[in-house]
């Protein structure tokens, strides 16, 4: 499966802890990445700035689903799954 044209869900729904260039902290979980083009797409797509975390995702039916809307549902939805436990480790991030 190919990524949707115009989604940009997994760039936006999931937290990321590694650093991007533009947001060296990483990025927190429904914030847009300062990444992310105008036209959905990744400008960094390929390069070795890109983290890992986001080549290894994949996309799949069962998480991008059949628009932009659901994918991000999906996304936000194991993202709350997947917070560490109060005290267990989890993210700070600054306050904007």
């Amino acid at each position: 499966m190919n990524c949707r044209p115009g989604c940009g869900a997994c760039c936006i729904a999931p937290s990321i802890s590694s650093p991007i260039p533009g947001m060296p902290l990483g990025k927190p979980a429904g914030v847009r990445c300062i990444q992310l083009g105008d036209d959905a797409r990744c400008r960094i797509f390929g390069q070795p700035e890109r983290p890992a975390v986001c080549g290894g995702l994949m996309p799949s039916v069962e998480m991008c689903g059949t628009n932009n809307a659901q994918a991000l549902a999906y996304l936000t939805q194991l993202e709350l799954l997947t917070q560490p436990l109060p005290g267990e480790g989890a993210v700070k991030w600054p306050s904007p």
